[in-house]
């Protein structure tokens, strides 16, 4: 008898470790899951599922880091209080627009140049209804659409290839691939003899429109 309840003594500290060791591990993540959103600029290296926990405000602040040339368009003043939010980018509006309106996917670049296309007039006509700028006195769109359209063929890809290796940083960029400069093509154009083109790469017309 004695020795019987030495073994179930022994079953129960088993057990009593493996919930233990449980907790433990549940705590952990959950403790990774809040701290990777306020280092996510230092560590590339963050799995996909922890991307998206990311506000799009978040979001933005990176790619505002990593591509200084785009302008934030954060003038706008609160509906509400009458004061500028200086969060409410045009970044932040372009990603909200493309989740929380649209519902795209944000790991893949078909998705986001499929948002570009919207913006550039070639898919999807946006209405100010439809865009997340209702908090504001006056609405973005039209300037919004007014700023990526002036963005250079090679900007909007460097865009995407940002975006998508914030949300699905396993995936491999694009803009390393060599794209001759606008300016040269245009110097060269009046002096090149016709030549057979190229075949384009799936999803590149959005991104081939002046």
């Amino acid at each position: 008898m004695k020795r019987k309840t030495i073994t179930l003594s022994k079953h129960n500290y088993k057990w009593l470790g493996v919930f233990l060791l449980s907790l433990s591990l549940t705590w952990g993540v959950t403790q990774l899951e809040s701290n990777s959103v306020t280092h996510f600029t230092h560590h590339w290296g963050l799995k996909a599922v922890n991307a998206q926990i990311l506000r799009p405000e978040e979001a933005a602040a990176i790619i505002y880091e990593e591509l200084p040339y785009l302008p934030q368009e954060n003038q706008y003043r609160s509906a509400e209080t009458g004061e500028i939010n200086p969060e409410h980018t045009l970044m932040s509006r372009f990603i909200r627009y493309h989740k929380d309106f649209q519902r795209r996917s944000p790991q893949y670049r078909l998705d986001w140049k499929v948002t570009l296309a919207d913006y550039l007039g070639v898919n999807r006509s946006i209405r100010e209804s439809n865009y997340p700028g209702s908090t504001l006195q006056s609405n973005p769109l039209a300037q919004d659409i007014e700023v990526i359209r002036q963005l250079s063929r090679r900007q909007r890809q460097q865009l995407v290839d940002l975006l998508v290796k914030i949300y699905n940083p396993q995936s491999q960029p694009t803009t390393n691939k060599p794209v001759p400069q606008e300016e040269e093509t245009e110097q060269t154009s009046e002096v090149s003899t016709p030549s057979t083109p190229s075949l384009s790469e799936p999803g590149d017309a959005q991104l081939l429109i002046p």
